[in-house]
């Protein structure tokens, strides 16, 4: 079989972690089978489309690497991929299933179908339509379309037995006929198509083969099958992902975290980490194994190798996993990517709050996050944060970690308080004495490896008779002005020895002279 799967979001909001693990699970399937990948924009419901979220749709797929066979801007051999401009096409099959006596017209006007819905609510019955004009006399219909009474076109859902359907990670399901939706509605009067519709037509003529969506939609599945049925037509295979939960049990929501890819790539996530997790969220590869490649994924992906349960979403995991990512880079790959949010940070100064970075030159430009700046490092500003790449790497759980992490070397800290520099097992006395101690040292390390180097530090809190970390907390609060910073000794060889030496005098005159 020639597998054609397809991602078919709307854009009535940001892509959020749901669908990119729906879009990175058919994507994965079809790298795997030597499939297609197709990218169909639904946008019937005109009410909520944005053209921002159909461009954050492109923008989050390219970021991620998800690239589509078809569909989208790219176009192929079933194009248009955007449903607002097939609307023609579905009121075709919407009027061939009224000739195959699969469908009819419903004159219900607004004023009687709200009435029915109160008169349902009233008597605690199920919502639904009546099926009011299921049985019209042809005449009536007739006189009704001639004088251009408005009308929708409503599916003749089966009264009697049961539609049944395999799903290849749940197995068999069947749904009793009298529990679909009564009759819904196909072609709205004003021309538009439902859900419903567009979906099962689009499905067919793109040759779709398989649907891999989330579990909420197995509800509507029975009535897609009738469709298919209806229209004579083969459906497709279909696999329902299990939901996406946060720890609570609940579906994963704003309240649990950040949920839009916009957020996860703001908020200093690698691409490669937020793959890794989604790919495994409900799914197993590998044993013994925990990062892939996106390629990787993509031969070792499996539909039976999804869970049935609820996957949680664990955000502790996911950073570890970025935690990960960021060691196997390059100083100059992770030059690259922090680059941005110590630029945009402002600490380089008037290069990093300059007009040329202003917001409106920004979107003038195109740039829409936070791993994107107008600004250019000077060869000085690349070469000392060249130097603390190797520094930083080890302790930067997000790429938003690394302005705070570097600000030290191009900023002067302030002075922490004295209270925050003198450690608990010693007085401020004994710290004044370890600080100017320190300073013969540092003098010494500018060329030395980082054993060395901890060498002479380790020798001198020998000498003063204190233990070696009450020895470098003072000294890293008073050269960085914080307890979090990377490694001391390498820190003071990119500021230079002069440099720190200045920074330890300034706090022993102004917190313990």
């Amino acid at each position: 079989m020639n597998v054609r799967v397809r991602y078919a979001p709307s854009p009535t909001g940001m892509q959020h972690i749901g669908g990119v693990r729906t879009a990175l699970f058919n994507y994965l399937y079809a790298r795997s089978a030597g499939g297609k990948f197709i990218l169909r924009i639904e946008d019937t419901d005109q009410t909520r489309y944005s053209p921002e979220y159909e461009r954050n749709l492109y923008d989050t797929l390219a970021w991620l690497g998800l690239e589509w066979d078809e569909g989208g801007p790219r176009g192929g051999e079933f194009e248009p991929y955007v449903q607002s401009k097939r609307f023609e096409l579905y009121k075709k099959f919407a009027l061939e299933l009224v000739e195959k006596g699969q469908a009819y017209y419903c004159f219900c006007d607004e004023t009687r179908m709200e009435g029915l819905r109160k008169a349902q609510t009233a008597a605690k019955s199920a919502l639904g339509y009546d099926r009011h004009c299921r049985s019209l006399p042809r005449e009536e219909i007739r006189e009704n379309l001639d004088s251009g009474k408005p009308y929708v076109i409503r599916l003749a859902v089966p009264l009697e037995g049961a539609t049944k359907f395999h799903d290849e990670l749940l197995g068999d399901i069947e749904w009793k006929n009298e529990d679909v939706s009564p009759d819904p509605v196909l072609l709205k009067s004003d021309g538009f198509p439902t859900y419903h519709l567009a979906n099962v037509v689009d499905d067919h003529l793109m040759k779709i083969t398989h649907v891999m969506r989330a579990q909420e939609w197995i509800p509507s599945t029975p009535l897609h099958v009738i469709m298919y049925k209806a229209f004579g037509w083969e459906y497709p295979d279909y696999c329902h992902l299990p939901m996406v939960m946060g720890e609570d049990g609940q579906k994963l929501s704003k309240r649990h975290g950040a949920t839009s890819c916009n957020e996860f790539r703001n908020n200093g996530y690698l691409k490669e980490a937020l793959i890794n997790y989604v790919a495994m969220l409900g799914c197993s590869y590998e044993d013994g194994r925990d990062l892939y490649t996106l390629a990787e994924l993509g031969s070792l992906f499996r539909m039976e190798k999804i869970n049935k349960a609820p996957a949680v979403f664990d955000y502790k995991k996911l950073e570890w996993f970025n935690g990960q990512y960021m060691r196997l880079k390059t100083d100059a790959e992770l030059f690259d990517l922090t680059w941005p949010f110590i630029a945009n940070s402002g600490i380089l100064g008037s290069c990093g709050a300059g007009e040329a970075n202003s917001p409106e030159n920004r979107a003038a430009a195109g740039l829409r996050f936070a791993d994107e700046t107008l600004l250019k490092p000077t060869d000085a500003q690349r070469a000392t944060l060249m130097g603390a790449m190797p520094l930083v790497r080890e302790r930067l759980h997000f790429l938003t970690d690394a302005p705070l992490m570097v600000n030290f070397i191009f900023n002067e800290p302030a002075v922490p308080p004295v209270e925050d520099i003198v450690p608990k097992r010693l007085d401020a006395a004994k710290t004044r004495e370890v600080l100017i101690a320190a300073k013969e040292v540092i003098s010494k390390i500018g060329g030395l490896g980082e054993e060395e180097a901890d060498g002479l530090f380790r020798a001198t809190a020998e000498s003063l008779g204190v233990k070696l970390g009450d020895l470098m907390m003072p000294i890293r609060m008073a050269v960085t002005g914080s307890r979090v910073s990377p490694p001391l000794v390498g820190s003071i060889q990119v500021i230079g020895p002069d440099k720190a030496n200045e920074r330890i005098d300034r706090a022993v005159r102004e917190r313990f002279s």
